[in-house]
């Protein structure tokens, strides 16, 4: 009865091998003969095999980079720069989350007001008038309007 079912499907039962690291399960064709959590702690290491490895190039490629570069400026008048990444200290600050208000130190969690001027107010604060706001509403109109509408001058005519 069993044999009928296996006939319609493309599933073959196979013979249980150990795990190639004699763990003591039993290991897949799939899997590399490894069972389940060697194979994972393999696939682990090998991820970081990979990584040490892109971050060896990667700094291999940026000393070449480095050594050509002052290698071929002291000959040119004009210094190239290579973009370097910032320094350690300005990665590892935090970003501010903006949960007070910028004047009377509230907590205002998600109904703060963000002002044009980059500070979270409170509900009180929201307003220019309320907060000495740095922000210039009129500068800001002006240009608005200046590129909305562009000034259109005729050429002038020659006269005789």
């Amino acid at each position: 009865m069993g044999s009928q079912q296996n006939e319609g499907t493309s599933y073959q039962p196979s013979e249980r091998k150990p795990c190639a690291n004699n763990c003591g399960f039993f290991g897949t064709a799939k899997n590399r003969n490894l069972c389940s959590k060697c194979f994972r702690d393999v696939c682990i290491q090998e991820a970081h095999a990979a990584s040490a490895k892109a971050t060896m190039e990667k700094s291999l490629l940026h000393s070449s980079a480095a050594a050509v570069e002052a290698a071929v400026v002291p000959s040119l008048d004009v210094a190239i720069r290579v973009a370097e990444p910032s320094s350690s200290s300005e990665l590892s600050k935090p970003s501010k989350v903006a949960n007070r208000c910028g004047s009377c130190n509230k907590k205002v969690g998600l109904t703060g007001f963000v002002c044009k001027c980059g500070t979270t107010f409170c509900g009180t604060h929201r307003y220019p008038e309320k907060h000495q706001c740095s922000y210039d509403f009129k500068g800001a109109g002006r240009d608005v309007i200046s590129k909305a509408n562009p000034s259109i001058k005729a050429d002038k005519i020659a006269r005789f």
